[in-house]
C-alpha cells in the first residue's frame, strides 16, 4: 500500500506535514485539560479565590475549543489529500486499461476492472482519510500520556496495562478470522458485478428463452456468497464496539475502585485530598491511552483491506504490456501493407491460430478474407492496428515493420470498423468525429460525405436533430443496421490509409451492402481496404480473395481464379449462390 504513495506531489506532502504539526497541537491541547483540572481541584482543595477557578476554566475551555478546531482542519485536509490521491490512482488505472492490448484484457474481466478502478479505490481512498488523521495521532497521544503518568501508582498503571493487553487481544481475533475474508470480499464482488452485467448485456436473449430463473439462481449464488462473507466479517467485527465499551468503563472503575481503597489508607486529609486530584487525572489520561489504542485498532483493521483494495490496483498498474510502442517513424508512402510468413498463437496456447501467412496489399487494392468460423480471418486483419502482436514473421505498412511505429501514429493510418459496432453516448456528429478524426472540429460537410458513403445519410437526416440526434449509451436507439453504417462513416471519416472491416457489413441487406461497396471503392481509391466476411456477394469483387481454413491459407486469387482453383472457397460459394448467380 504504501507505494502508492507515490501519487502524490509536492503540495500533497506538504499539507500532510502541515496536518501532522497540527495533530501534534491537538494532542497537546487535549492533554492540558487534565492539568488544568487538577489545578483547578487544588484551588478547591486550598478555598482558593473563585476567579483563579474560572480562569483555568476558561483555559479548559479554550484547549477543548483548540483541539476541535484542530481537528476540522485535520479532516478537510485529510478528506481533500486522500480525495487527490484517489483521483489519480482511479486516472492511473484508466489509462493503463487503455494501453492493454487485448492479451492484458483477457487476464482481467470486465466486470474485475471496474470494481478495482471504482470500489477498490474507494477503499483505499477511505483507509487513507483514517490513517492521515489516526496514524499519527494515536501513537503521540499514547506515548505522550504514558509519559505524563508513569510513576503515579504502580496499581492504576497495571490496570491500564490489562486494559491495553485485552484490546490487542481482541485485535488478534479480528486480524486472524477477517482479515482473509477481505480479500475473499473484493473476489466476490468481481463475480457479483460480472452476474449483473452478463444478464443486463444479454436481457433480450434472456428474456426470449425463459430464463429469467437461471440468471436469478446465478445472482442469488453470487449474492449469498458476498452477503455471507460480510456477515461473517460483520459478526467478527461487532465484537470491537461493545468491547471497547467495556473495556473504557471497566478501566474506568477499576481506576476509582483502586484509588478509592489507596485514599481509603492515606492517614491525612490533605493527602486523601491530593490523592483524589491525582486520581481524577490519571483517569483522564489513561482514557487518553485507551482511546490513542482504539483508534489504532480502527487504523489495523482498515488498513488490511485497503491493502488488499492497493494489492489488486498495483496488479493492474504493475502489468506488463505485450505491446509497446516503436520508434517514431513516418515510413515512405509506399502505400502497401506486406505480411511476410506471420504465424500466430494467443499467450499460453500450444496452436497457432494462423500459420504462415504471406501477401501484399497495395494502394487501392481490395482484400478480402473468407472462411469457416475460427479460421483465423478476424486474428489476421487483428495484426495490423497490434491488438495483438505476430508470434512469428512480419507485417510491414509502408515498408516498416507496425512494431516499429508509435501505437497513435500506427492508428492514425487506419480506419477500423469492428465486427460488433459500437457507438458512444453522445451525439451522431461526436460519434463520426470521434478521436482524433479532427479533434471535434469536424464540418458538417465532412461528416455528411462520410454519412452518405456509408449509407446512412437517408436514415440521419429523418432525425429531428439530424447530426446533433442523440445516441445512447451503446447505441442502444438505433437498429443494427443503422449502427454499423454509422461505425462505418466513423473510419470513413477519417480517411485513412487502411480500412479494415472485420465482417462489418454483415447486418445490411444485400442492396445495401452493394450500393456501399461502389461508393466506397469510388470514393477511397487511394486506401488499402482488408474486407472480412462471411458472404460471397461482399468479397466477389474483391482484387484479391484470401481463403483460409484451420488457420492455413488455401487458397489466394480473385473469384473466378479461386472457383476453379480452390475447393474450399467453391464450396461456400455454391452453398450461398446458385451456379448461375456464380457464372454472373
Amino acid at each position: 500500500m504504501l507505494r502508492l504513495f507515490k501519487f502524490f506531489k509536492f503540495k500533497e506532502w506538504f499539507f500532510v506535514l502541515i496536518s501532522t504539526g497540527l495533530i501534534v497541537f491537538q494532542v497537546w491541547l487535549d492533554l492540558r485539560i487534565p492539568d488544568y483540572m487538577k489545578t483547578i481541584t487544588d484551588i478547591l482543595q486550598k478555598q482558593g479565590a473563585i476567579a483563579d477557578i474560572w480562569k483555568n476554566g476558561g483555559f479548559m475551555m479554550a484547549c477543548a475549543f483548540g483541539s476541535l478546531l484542530s481537528a476540522f482542519v485535520i479532516s478537510f485536509i485529510a478528506s481533500k489529500v486522500a480525495a487527490v490521491l484517489s483521483y489519480r490512482m482511479r486516472e492511473a488505472v484508466y489509462k493503463k486499461v487503455e494501453s492493454f492490448s487485448m492479451e492484458e484484457i483477457k487476464k482481467f474481466s470486465t466486470s474485475s476492472l471496474i470494481t478495482r478502478t471504482t470500489n477498490d479505490v474507494a477503499q483505499v481512498q477511505f483507509a487513507m482519510t483514517l490513517m492521515l488523521q489516526l496514524l499519527i495521532k494515536a501513537p503521540v497521544m499514547a506515548i505522550w500520556s504514558i509519559c505524563t503518568i508513569a510513576g503515579k501508582s504502580w496499581q492504576w498503571s497495571l490496570a491500564t496495562v490489562g486494559a491495553v493487553l485485552i484490546l490487542v487481544v481482541i485485535l488478534a481475533v479480528v486480524i486472524i478470522f477477517a482479515v482473509p475474508k477481505f480479500k475473499k470480499i473484493q473476489r466476490l464482488t468481481d463475480n457479483l458485478n460480472s452476474a449483473t452485467r452478463e444478464n443486463l448485456d444479454g436481457l433480450r436473449v434472456v428474456k426470449a428463452y425463459n430464463a429469467e430463473k437461471f440468471q436469478e439462481a446465478k445472482f442469488e449464488k453470487a449474492n449469498k456468497e458476498l452477503t455471507d462473507t460480510h456477515l461473517f466479517t460483520g459478526k467478527v467485527m461487532s465484537i470491537m464496539n461493545p468491547g471497547m465499551t467495556l473495556i473504557s468503563n471497566g478501566l474506568n472503575l477499576a481506576i476509582y475502585w483502586i484509588g478509592a481503597l489507596i485514599i481509603n489508607s492515606s492517614p491525612s486529609l490533605s493527602g486523601k485530598m491530593n490523592l483524589f486530584s491525582d486520581m481524577l487525572v490519571y483517569s483522564s489520561y489513561a482514557m487518553l491511552i485507551v482511546m490513542s489504542f482504539m483508534l489504532l485498532i480502527m487504523v489495523f483493521m482498515m488498513i488490511p483491506r485497503a491493502s488488499v483494495s492497493a494489492k489488486r490496483i498495483n496488479e493492474v498498474l504493475d502489468t506488463k504490456l505485450s505491446v509497446v510502442d516503436g520508434f517514431e517513424v513516418a515510413g515512405e508512402n509506399k502505400g502497401e501493407v506486406v505480411f511476410k510468413n506471420v504465424s500466430f498463437k494467443y499467450p499460453d496456447a500450444q496452436e497457432y491460430v494462423v500459420r504462415d501467412v504471406s501477401f501484399t496489399a497495395k494502394r487501392g487494392e481490395t482484400i478480402a478474407f473468407i472462411g469457416s468460423t475460427g479460421s483465423g480471418k478476424s486474428t489476421i486483419i487483428n495484426l495490423i492496428p497490434r491488438f495483438y502482436d505476430a508470434t512469428d514473421g512480419e507485417i510491414l505498412i509502408d515498408g516498416v515493420n507496425v512494431k516499429d511505429y508509435k501505437q497513435a501514429d500506427l492508428h492514425k493510418k487506419i480506419g477500423y470498423v469492428p465486427q460488433r459496432a459500437v457507438l458512444f453516448a453522445g451525439s451522431i456528429k461526436t460519434n463520426i468525429d470521434f478521436g482524433d478524426n479532427s479533434a471535434g472540429n469536424m464540418p458538417d460537410e465532412e461528416i455528411d460525405r462520410a454519412l452518405n458513403i456509408a449509407q446512412a445519410k437517408n436514415f440521419v437526416d429523418k432525425l429531428e436533430l439530424k447530426y446533433d440526434a442523440r445516441v445512447a449509451q451503446g447505441g442502444t436507439n438505433f437498429s443494427g443496421g443503422q449502427k454499423q453504417r454509422m461505425s462505418i462513416a466513423r473510419a470513413i471519416a477519417r480517411r485513412p490509409e487502411i480500412f479494415i472491416f472485420d465482417d462489418s457489413f454483415s447486418a445490411l441487406d444485400y442492396k445495401t451492402d452493394k450500393v456501399l461497396r461502389k461508393k466506397l471503392k469510388e470514393e477511397t481509391t487511394e486506401s488499402i481496404k482488408f474486407i472480412v466476411a462471411q458472404r460471397i456477394g461482399t468479397i466477389k469483387d474483391a482484387d484479391k480473395i484470401i481463403v483460409l481454413e484451420a488457420g492455413d491459407v488455401v487458397g489466394m486469387g480473385k473469384h473466378e481464379e479461386l472457383l476453379k482453383t480452390c475447393e474450399v472457397y467453391r464450396e461456400i460459394a455454391l452453398s450461398q449462390l446458385s451456379k448461375e448467380e456464380l457464372a454472373q
